[in-house]
């Protein structure tokens, strides 16, 4: 958004500054029939809870590593940028136990209790929902992120040049991430502000978080995340490419 912007924190807050009320994720899960559409500002809020809650209450800062066994679902990418805003390192998909905070979706939640920090479990259920009962060991973060406050400033400075993001094996800094997901965009038919990507890809490659959040987030664009897009024939996804105003798809 900002040749200044050397974070995706920062790319976000530029998106916020620049129109708030634009659509930023909206989410399908087409195994469940839920759509879900955030805005700029409604995801930099959840962002900024979901930020408060990872430096407040769980203690993590610049430098800890954050396991994030969940899929590609509009919750993983507000962790995914409440670990840039605290200046924690995303590592996706990673080992709960060589992390010191683990989150979990409800499918992967033994694997999560190898991590000896602390364990937040996400239910993924439609509109944000708790789960019906918590998981033994595990903080639900339906419940806990509601009261965390609406705006979030870092303990200490985050430093576009550490660590941020880890996947399939590869590290990244903050200011890898964001030149890369600028670089991406051409390829990925971003042509700048109101560019609207379809994405059908798993989060757990470089290519699908950068189609699925970092390129769009970089250029103003917005983006559909599609859970389970399989289940759809080509009629209904063209349908949905219409009904969306999808400038270009990658699935």
């Amino acid at each position: 958004m900002n040749a200044t912007d050397r974070t995706p924190a920062d790319l976000l807050r530029s998106a916020l500054a620049a129109d708030p009320a634009r659509p930023l994720v909206t989410f399908y899960d087409d195994a469940t029939g839920e759509r879900v559409e955030l805005s700029v500002a409604t995801f930099a809020n959840w962002v900024a809870k979901t930020a408060n809650l990872l430096q407040g209450d769980l203690a993590a800062g610049p430098g800890d590593r954050v396991a994030l066994l969940l899929p590609a679902h509009w919750q993983t990418a507000v962790w995914l940028l409440a670990c840039s805003s605290v200046g924690a390192v995303a590592d996706v998909a990673g080992n709960p136990a060589a992390a010191d905070v683990v989150v979990s979706g409800p499918d992967s939640l033994e694997a999560a209790r190898a991590c000896s920090g602390e364990r937040v479990a996400l239910a993924l259920r439609p509109l944000g929902g708790r789960f019906p009962q918590p998981p033994e060991g595990f903080v639900d973060y339906a419940v806990e992120v509601p009261g965390q406050g609406d705006r979030f400033a870092p303990f200490a400075p985050v430093d576009p040049e550490e660590p941020a993001l880890i996947v399939a094996g590869a590290e990244m800094t903050g200011a890898e991430v964001v030149e890369r997901a600028r670089a991406d965009a051409p390829a990925l038919d971003l042509i700048g502000p109101g560019s609207r990507l379809l994405s059908g890809l798993a989060y757990d490659t470089w290519e699908g978080l950068s189609a699925g959040l970092y390129a769009p987030l970089a250029v103003g664009g917005s983006v559909v995340l599609c859970r389970h897009l399989a289940r759809l024939d080509e009629a209904a996804l063209a349908k949905r490419m219409e009904t969306e105003r999808v400038t270009a798809a990658h699935h």
